[in-house]
């Protein structure tokens, strides 16, 4: 009975000291995405319980992310996650809801929003916006070059069939949406032939060419630009080409 007695006392130790399952995060994925010409967001949403939301955007090492969080929960919190991790690169109910920081590497990077686990027990909700914005560097050059990225886009000369032929290609990228495309004729390496370059610039969602006498058609259609030159040089610029990612 003694040794019987023991057993079962271990036992309801044992069943104390073990902790109480979690239940698993129900998470919603959402992307954030930049307008043409800016290079920050504002998102509003609502959170209930354990309920968590993950916002995903790209960003480049070396650039600052800046995230700031307005709720009406005190227990509304945000992490911001590296591409691949779950170590926070910043915890808001450490360090506030407002964070500046520089990105360590490239890719996908989540921001993370959530109730603390009280308030999640006590099925507390949370009305918030979330502001994030990126600065700094785009991109590095292509080694030996001006250009962020180099390679080829379908073109054609004159009567050719529109888009028929590759021409090569660099940009140079500056704030997002604004970039200058350099364009060799077909056949011809644009960081070889850089004495005959048809430049095009892209800004604000108008495209351009510095020179005051070219005349300049484009088109957006989907992912992709068509452009004319004199109505007589013709190109597809994929959105990409001008963004990155």
């Amino acid at each position: 009975m003694k040794a019987c007695g023991v057993s079962l006392l271990i036992g309801w130790i044992f069943l104390v000291v073990l902790p109480f399952p979690v239940a698993a995060q129900n998470i919603d994925v959402k992307p954030i995405t930049f307008a043409p010409g800016t290079s920050s967001a504002t998102v509003k949403g609502a959170i209930r319980g354990d309920q968590t939301v993950d916002y995903k955007l790209r960003a480049k090492a070396g650039q600052t992310m800046e995230v700031a969080l307005q709720t009406s929960n005190v227990s509304n919190y945000f992490n911001v996650l590296p591409p691949g991790s779950e170590a926070a690169l910043a915890n808001s109910s450490v360090s506030g809801n407002d964070w500046t920081g520089a990105l360590p590497v490239d890719g996908e990077y989540t921001l993370r929003v959530y109730l603390m686990r009280s308030a999640a027990r006590r099925n507390e909700t949370a009305n918030y916006t979330l502001a994030v914005g990126i600065t700094g560097s785009m991109d590095a050059k292509v080694a030996g070059t001006p250009y962020h990225a180099t390679g080829m886009v379908p073109c054609s000369i004159g009567p050719d069939p529109k888009a028929s032929v590759q021409c090569s290609f660099g940009v140079i990228r500056s704030a997002p949406g604004h970039a200058e495309v350099h364009l060799a004729s077909p056949g011809f390496d644009v960081t070889l032939h850089k004495d005959d370059l048809r430049i095009l610039k892209f800004a604000d969602g108008a495209v351009t060419s510095p020179d005051p006498e070219a005349k300049v058609t484009s088109e957006k259609q989907g992912d992709s630009w068509s452009i004319g030159v004199d109505d007589f040089y013709f190109y597809v610029i994929p959105e990409a080409v001008i963004s990155g990612g």
